[in-house]
């Protein structure tokens, strides 16, 4: 064999190792993202919305947590409001021709904390609910403290599917 066909056959050589070593490597990380995906659908999911939940409650109790629960969420609505206004005007902000990167941290630092205390103000009034029912309601209704909100806990971690839009979403 001429040195000219040795290099072509050892560039060809590499080549084919380099692709072998690619497509691995591309298996292993899909297979791990699919085993991902199978195991979030495989924990398991909340049995409804509350609304849903307080319908399998005895008559008698499911007006009182109805209210308790309408009432809660009333009045952590101006947090999540303030939560979305806040957003949006940082969105605007990172759009706009004169970009200041102090304000929008401010106010995307001032959208976290109105979200977190109306998600605080939500988990507390819900503590404060489950502490008034009997056990048998109390575990029906303890699936209103997890956290998965419209996402529906479908992999996508702990973000919040509607950050980019600006939409804060309450906790179901």
């Amino acid at each position: 064999m001429s040195p000219k066909t040795l290099k072509i056959a050892l560039a060809v050589s590499v080549a084919l190792n380099l692709f072998a070593a690619a497509a691995v490597t591309t298996l292993f990380v899909t297979r791990a993202q699919v085993e991902h995906r199978v195991e979030a659908q495989h924990r398991p999911a909340r049995s409804g919305s509350p609304m849903r939940l307080i319908e399998q409650l005895d008559p008698a109790v499911r007006e009182r947590v109805r209210g308790a629960l309408r009432a809660s969420a009333l009045a952590a609505h101006p947090d999540f409001e303030e939560a979305r206004l806040k957003r949006r005007q940082a969105v605007e902000m990172a759009r706009a021709g004169t970009f200041d990167a102090d304000r929008t941290r401010a106010l995307l630092e001032q959208s976290r904390t109105a979200e977190l205390r109306g998600r605080a103000r939500l988990e507390a009034d819900a503590v404060a609910l489950l502490a008034t029912l009997e056990p048998e309601d109390r575990q029906g209704m303890s699936d209103i403290l997890t956290r998965r909100g419209r996402s529906g806990g479908r992999g996508g971690g702990s973000r919040n599917p509607h950050a980019d839009s600006g939409k804060a979403t309450p906790p179901a």
